[in-house]
Protein backbone atom coordinates (compact mmCIF):
# COMPACT_ATOMS: atom_id res chain seq x y z
CA UNK A 1 0.00 0.00 0.00
CA UNK A 2 1.51 3.40 -1.21
CA UNK A 3 1.35 6.19 1.46
CA UNK A 4 -0.94 7.97 -0.26
CA UNK A 5 -3.68 5.11 0.29
CA UNK A 6 -3.12 4.86 4.01
CA UNK A 7 -5.86 6.31 5.47
CA UNK A 8 -5.24 8.83 8.03
CA UNK A 9 -7.13 9.79 11.51
CA UNK A 10 -7.20 13.32 13.50
CA UNK A 11 -7.64 12.44 17.14
CA UNK A 12 -8.09 15.69 19.46
CA UNK A 13 -6.65 15.60 23.10
CA UNK A 14 -3.77 13.11 21.86
CA UNK A 15 -1.07 13.78 24.32
CA UNK A 16 -2.29 11.87 26.83
CA UNK A 17 -5.11 9.10 28.39
CA UNK A 18 -7.98 7.69 25.88
CA UNK A 19 -6.83 10.19 22.99
CA UNK A 20 -3.23 8.52 23.07
CA UNK A 21 -4.27 5.23 23.32
CA UNK A 22 -6.86 5.98 20.68
CA UNK A 23 -3.57 7.19 18.47
CA UNK A 24 -1.77 4.06 19.39
CA UNK A 25 -4.62 2.33 18.10
CA UNK A 26 -4.62 3.69 14.52
CA UNK A 27 -1.19 3.51 14.15
CA UNK A 28 -0.77 0.02 15.16
CA UNK A 29 -3.40 -0.97 12.64
CA UNK A 30 -1.12 1.09 9.99
CA UNK A 31 -3.17 4.52 9.72
CA UNK A 32 -1.40 7.87 9.73
CA UNK A 33 -2.45 9.59 12.77
CA UNK A 34 -2.32 13.32 13.29
CA UNK A 35 -2.45 14.17 17.09
CA UNK A 36 -4.01 17.48 18.48
CA UNK A 37 -3.40 19.17 22.13
CA UNK A 38 -3.50 22.26 23.69
CA UNK A 39 -0.39 21.26 25.82
CA UNK A 40 1.88 21.10 22.79
CA UNK A 41 5.17 19.93 25.17
CA UNK A 42 3.43 16.92 26.34
CA UNK A 43 1.96 16.05 22.90
CA UNK A 44 5.65 16.42 21.29
CA UNK A 45 7.02 14.16 23.87
CA UNK A 46 4.08 11.78 23.16
CA UNK A 47 4.15 11.55 19.31
CA UNK A 48 8.30 11.07 19.76
CA UNK A 49 7.89 8.11 22.07
CA UNK A 50 5.73 6.69 18.95
CA UNK A 51 8.96 6.62 16.50
CA UNK A 52 6.81 7.03 13.79
CA UNK A 53 7.55 10.21 12.45
CA UNK A 54 7.16 9.23 9.00
CA UNK A 55 3.10 8.58 10.18
CA UNK A 56 2.41 10.97 12.98
CA UNK A 57 1.73 14.70 12.89
CA UNK A 58 1.64 16.65 16.18
CA UNK A 59 -0.49 19.94 16.09
CA UNK A 60 -0.91 22.45 18.96
CA UNK A 61 -4.53 23.65 19.55
CA UNK A 62 -7.48 24.94 21.49
CA UNK A 63 -10.19 23.08 19.80
CA UNK A 64 -12.55 26.07 20.78
CA UNK A 65 -10.75 28.06 18.39
CA UNK A 66 -11.98 28.50 15.31
CA UNK A 67 -9.26 29.91 13.54
CA UNK A 68 -6.62 27.33 15.34
CA UNK A 69 -8.81 24.78 14.09
CA UNK A 70 -8.70 25.35 10.20
CA UNK A 71 -5.17 25.70 10.87
CA UNK A 72 -4.77 22.85 12.36
CA UNK A 73 -6.94 20.98 9.45
CA UNK A 74 -5.03 22.69 6.86
CA UNK A 75 -1.73 21.24 8.43
CA UNK A 76 -3.42 17.94 8.10
CA UNK A 77 -4.29 18.40 4.40
CA UNK A 78 -0.79 19.33 3.54
CA UNK A 79 1.45 16.95 5.04
CA UNK A 80 -1.12 13.33 4.65
CA UNK A 81 -3.26 14.26 1.84
CA UNK A 82 -6.56 13.16 3.29
CA UNK A 83 -8.79 12.48 5.98
CA UNK A 84 -10.71 9.95 6.76
CA UNK A 85 -11.53 9.38 10.70
CA UNK A 86 -12.09 12.40 13.28
CA UNK A 87 -12.18 11.54 16.94
CA UNK A 88 -13.07 14.42 18.84
CA UNK A 89 -11.69 13.28 22.10
CA UNK A 90 -10.69 16.84 23.38
CA UNK A 91 -12.34 17.76 27.37
CA UNK A 92 -12.38 19.26 30.05
CA UNK A 93 -14.37 19.11 33.47
CA UNK A 94 -14.95 20.97 36.22
CA UNK A 95 -16.17 19.18 39.38
CA UNK A 96 -17.83 21.45 41.24
CA UNK A 97 -21.14 22.39 43.20
CA UNK A 98 -23.65 24.16 41.18
CA UNK A 99 -23.32 27.31 43.38
CA UNK A 100 -19.18 27.07 43.05
CA UNK A 101 -19.25 26.84 39.27
CA UNK A 102 -18.75 30.25 38.01
CA UNK A 103 -19.67 31.42 35.05
CA UNK A 104 -16.73 31.80 33.44
CA UNK A 105 -16.12 27.84 33.98
CA UNK A 106 -19.51 26.52 32.54
CA UNK A 107 -18.84 28.33 29.36
CA UNK A 108 -15.15 27.30 29.06
CA UNK A 109 -16.34 23.35 29.96
CA UNK A 110 -18.78 24.26 27.07
CA UNK A 111 -16.26 25.98 24.56
CA UNK A 112 -14.65 22.96 24.71
CA UNK A 113 -16.27 19.97 25.45
CA UNK A 114 -19.48 21.26 22.99
CA UNK A 115 -18.30 23.78 20.92
CA UNK A 116 -14.88 21.83 20.00
CA UNK A 117 -16.62 18.69 18.55
CA UNK A 118 -18.62 20.89 16.34
CA UNK A 119 -15.69 23.05 15.17
CA UNK A 120 -13.35 20.16 14.31
CA UNK A 121 -16.47 18.37 12.71
CA UNK A 122 -17.67 21.42 10.28
CA UNK A 123 -13.56 21.96 9.67
CA UNK A 124 -12.95 17.93 8.96
CA UNK A 125 -16.13 17.09 6.73
CA UNK A 126 -14.82 19.39 3.63
CA UNK A 127 -12.19 17.00 3.30
CA UNK A 128 -13.34 13.83 4.14
CA UNK A 129 -16.23 14.83 1.21
CA UNK A 130 -13.60 15.22 -1.20
CA UNK A 131 -12.81 11.39 -0.92
CA UNK A 132 -16.30 10.05 -0.85
CA UNK A 133 -16.49 10.32 3.20
CA UNK A 134 -15.43 9.37 6.30
CA UNK A 135 -16.23 8.64 10.35
CA UNK A 136 -16.52 10.69 13.38
CA UNK A 137 -16.64 9.66 16.83
CA UNK A 138 -17.16 12.15 19.74
CA UNK A 139 -16.14 10.86 23.22
CA UNK A 140 -18.63 11.85 25.60
CA UNK A 141 -19.15 10.24 29.15
CA UNK A 142 -21.44 7.92 31.40
CA UNK A 143 -21.57 11.33 33.28
CA UNK A 144 -23.83 12.32 29.95
CA UNK A 145 -26.50 9.33 30.37
CA UNK A 146 -26.35 9.33 34.32
CA UNK A 147 -27.01 12.91 36.59
CA UNK A 148 -24.47 12.93 39.06
CA UNK A 149 -23.32 15.49 41.86
CA UNK A 150 -20.99 18.11 40.61
CA UNK A 151 -21.24 17.71 37.27
CA UNK A 152 -23.77 20.19 35.78
CA UNK A 153 -21.16 21.51 33.71
CA UNK A 154 -19.36 18.54 32.63
CA UNK A 155 -22.22 15.91 32.03
CA UNK A 156 -24.64 18.88 30.84
CA UNK A 157 -21.95 19.31 28.15
CA UNK A 158 -21.49 15.73 27.33
CA UNK A 159 -25.10 15.18 26.86
CA UNK A 160 -25.20 17.96 24.54
CA UNK A 161 -22.79 16.18 22.85
CA UNK A 162 -24.29 13.09 22.33
CA UNK A 163 -27.54 14.60 20.84
CA UNK A 164 -24.69 17.26 18.53
CA UNK A 165 -23.46 13.41 17.44
CA UNK A 166 -27.13 12.14 16.10
CA UNK A 167 -27.60 16.02 14.24
CA UNK A 168 -24.56 15.28 12.65
CA UNK A 169 -25.18 11.92 11.55
CA UNK A 170 -28.37 12.63 9.95
CA UNK A 171 -27.21 15.90 8.09
CA UNK A 172 -23.73 14.25 6.91
CA UNK A 173 -25.15 10.83 6.11
CA UNK A 174 -25.80 12.48 2.05
CA UNK A 175 -21.70 13.25 2.51
CA UNK A 176 -20.70 9.42 3.57
CA UNK A 177 -19.71 10.97 6.45
CA UNK A 178 -20.99 8.43 9.80
CA UNK A 179 -21.04 10.05 12.93
CA UNK A 180 -20.83 7.90 16.46
CA UNK A 181 -20.57 8.49 20.04
CA UNK A 182 -18.87 6.67 22.70
CA UNK A 183 -19.19 7.42 26.54
CA UNK A 184 -16.56 6.14 28.71
CA UNK A 185 -17.55 4.74 32.02
CA UNK A 186 -15.05 5.01 34.80
CA UNK A 187 -11.29 4.27 33.07
CA UNK A 188 -8.42 3.49 34.94
CA UNK A 189 -6.37 6.89 33.74
CA UNK A 190 -3.48 8.50 34.91
CA UNK A 191 -5.78 11.26 35.89
CA UNK A 192 -8.36 8.70 37.82
CA UNK A 193 -5.33 7.05 39.47
CA UNK A 194 -4.85 10.64 40.99
CA UNK A 195 -7.95 11.99 42.34
CA UNK A 196 -9.86 8.74 43.00
CA UNK A 197 -9.14 7.94 46.94
CA UNK A 198 -9.93 3.94 47.64
CA UNK A 199 -13.25 4.90 48.80
CA UNK A 200 -14.30 6.63 45.71
CA UNK A 201 -12.48 3.37 43.95
CA UNK A 202 -14.52 1.06 45.60
CA UNK A 203 -17.57 2.82 45.57
CA UNK A 204 -17.38 1.88 41.52
CA UNK A 205 -16.29 -1.29 41.99
CA UNK A 206 -19.83 -1.63 43.87
CA UNK A 207 -22.07 -0.62 41.36
CA UNK A 208 -20.37 -1.49 37.86
CA UNK A 209 -21.50 -4.55 37.21
CA UNK A 210 -17.96 -6.23 35.36
CA UNK A 211 -16.29 -4.98 39.11
CA UNK A 212 -13.59 -3.01 37.62
CA UNK A 213 -12.56 0.20 36.17
CA UNK A 214 -11.98 0.17 32.02
CA UNK A 215 -8.70 0.33 30.24
CA UNK A 216 -7.84 2.98 27.97
CA UNK A 217 -7.16 0.06 25.25
CA UNK A 218 -10.21 -0.77 25.22
CA UNK A 219 -11.94 2.34 24.75
CA UNK A 220 -9.68 2.73 22.07
CA UNK A 221 -10.52 -0.50 20.36
CA UNK A 222 -14.27 0.69 20.11
CA UNK A 223 -13.39 3.86 18.66
CA UNK A 224 -11.30 2.30 15.76
CA UNK A 225 -14.27 0.00 15.37
CA UNK A 226 -16.44 2.57 14.91
CA UNK A 227 -14.04 4.33 12.33
CA UNK A 228 -13.19 1.01 10.40
CA UNK A 229 -15.66 0.21 7.25
CA UNK A 230 -16.89 -2.92 9.85
CA UNK A 231 -18.79 -0.43 11.36
CA UNK A 232 -20.17 0.97 7.88
CA UNK A 233 -23.48 0.62 8.77
CA UNK A 234 -23.79 2.43 12.05
CA UNK A 235 -24.36 5.84 12.18
CA UNK A 236 -25.74 8.49 14.96
CA UNK A 237 -25.15 5.84 17.92
CA UNK A 238 -23.74 6.21 21.23
CA UNK A 239 -21.96 3.26 22.80
CA UNK A 240 -21.24 3.12 26.35
CA UNK A 241 -17.85 1.55 27.32
CA UNK A 242 -18.55 1.37 31.05
CA UNK A 243 -18.82 -2.21 32.13
CA UNK A 244 -22.56 -2.51 32.70
CA UNK A 245 -22.49 1.10 34.70
CA UNK A 246 -25.49 2.73 33.14
CA UNK A 247 -27.88 -0.21 32.54
CA UNK A 248 -27.27 -1.28 36.18
CA UNK A 249 -29.77 0.19 38.86
CA UNK A 250 -30.55 0.23 42.33
CA UNK A 251 -29.59 -3.02 44.74
CA UNK A 252 -26.22 -3.92 43.26
CA UNK A 253 -23.57 -2.93 45.87
CA UNK A 254 -26.53 -4.47 48.52
CA UNK A 255 -26.72 -7.96 46.60
CA UNK A 256 -22.85 -7.85 46.52
CA UNK A 257 -22.14 -7.14 50.31
CA UNK A 258 -25.11 -9.63 50.69
CA UNK A 259 -22.39 -12.21 49.09
CA UNK A 260 -19.37 -11.14 50.90
CA UNK A 261 -21.47 -11.73 54.23
CA UNK A 262 -22.95 -14.77 53.44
Amino acid sequence: MSSSDQKVALVTGAARGIGLAVARKFLSEGWRVALLDIQGALLEDAVARMDAADRTLALTCDVSDAAGVADAMAAVIARFGRLDALVNNAGIAVFKPLLETSDAEWSRVLDVNLSGPFLCTKAAAPAMREQGGGAVVNITSISGLRASTLRAAYGTSKAALAHLTKQLAVELAGLGIRVNAVAPGPVDTAMAKEVHSPAIRADYHDTIPLNRYGLEEELAEAVFFLCSDRASYITGQELAVDGGFDAAGIGLPTLRGARRNG
